[in-house]
């Protein structure tokens, strides 16, 4: 029997360039050996005050999105989060085995108390423990998420343990951190030191998959550049390290051939072809994005399908969890 897995994104936004090379690309390729469960993190979303009609809107966009990229509902689970209900009854009982410090010590924490400081709320605080729910309700086995996600993970794997230990039953498989492939990290076009992101300040931070021909064109002749000028990848030149990278995802060619491939030739010209590359990688997901938007009956019912399979999933092991808490009666 295969092995599971789990991911997912976060509704906010739109889907950008980043979650494809980051995540959605590598989901795709795992869906053909893994039973594999994507879904739309809403219940997370909302730690950051949301308007009704965009929330809603974003979670079709992402469902939409992530079929768009070749993720293939016949293969994989695709599903809402707040459509099953046992995320957030689980996070509950995972809350109660979950220690203030582990919580204060979450890097995303500090971040997005900065980022939200006018609202540091607890959803905020104990994003850990629905995320350990997520993972933990469908007994995952390999979670593949980005670096930044690495430490919740690790609070998952403790999460598990202290819980089969506590109760000496083996109600929870331990999962194993599947790290990104070598140059997933996808970074932003006005700073390589830091994520594309789809909170970003900067409208030029990332590519949406949204984005019109003229806009990704823009983004990337405004993409910060290295000193010099040579067409090369490299510890030392972060920015164009990053450019390459995109280059290389949506033309299948090697960075090593692109770096020979512009040898005398500056950025200008290095710019507007992945400009153009890009455009041409994109054109035909925001097609299929636009099939399915335009379509809400075949969404409807590959998200309906997607829940009504990880229900059953969910639902059997939060009966494992409350039997064994004492819960019911």
């Amino acid at each position: 029997m295969s092995k599971r897995i789990l991911s997912g994104i976060q509704p906010t936004g739109h889907l950008h360039l980043g979650n494809y090379i980051g995540a959605v690309r590598q989901w795709i390729e795992l869906q053909h050996s893994y039973e594999s469960l994507f879904c739309i993190v809403d219940l997370h979303a909302i730690t950051v005050r949301q308007k009704p009609e965009e929330l809603r809107a974003a979670i079709r966009r992402t469902a939409a999105g992530y079929l768009a990229c070749g993720v293939d509902p016949e293969k994989a689970s695709i599903f809402v989060q707040s459509s099953v209900a046992e995320h957030a009854e689980l996070a509950w009982v995972l809350n109660t085995f979950t220690q203030m410090g582990e919580l204060e010590r979450m890097t995303q924490y500090k971040d997005k108390s900065k980022q939200h400081a006018q609202n540091i709320n607890a959803g905020l605080f104990t994003y850990p423990a629905l995320m350990a729910a997520d993972v933990l309700l469908y007994k995952t086995e390999l979670v593949p998420v980005g670096e930044d996600q690495k430490q919740h993970i690790e609070l998952i794997r403790n999460l598990a343990q202290r819980f089969n230990n506590h109760y000496d039953k083996p109600v929870f498989t331990v999962p194993e951190y599947v790290p990104p492939k070598q140059g997933a990290r996808i970074m932003g076009l006005d700073d390589p030191t830091k994520k594309m992101s789809k909170s970003a300040e900067s409208e030029w931070n990332a590519i949406a998959l949204t984005d019109t021909p003229d806009v990704i064109r823009k983004k990337i002749k405004r993409a910060v550049t290295d000193s010099e000028s040579e067409v090369r990848a490299g510890d030392d030149k972060p920015a164009l390290t990053n450019l390459l990278t995109i280059y290389s995802v949506v033309t299948g060619k090697s960075i090593a051939d692109l770096e020979k491939e512009y040898v005398g030739r500056g950025y200008g010209d290095f710019k507007t072809e992945l400009g153009e590359a890009v455009v041409a990688w994109i054109t035909p997901i925001q097609e299929k994005m636009a099939t399915y938007m335009n379509d809400a009956g075949e969404l409807d019912a590959v998200l309906d399908a997607g829940a009504e399979r990880a229900r059953a999933i969910a639902t059997q092991t939060l009966k494992e969890v409350y039997d064994v808490v004492g819960l019911g009666y």
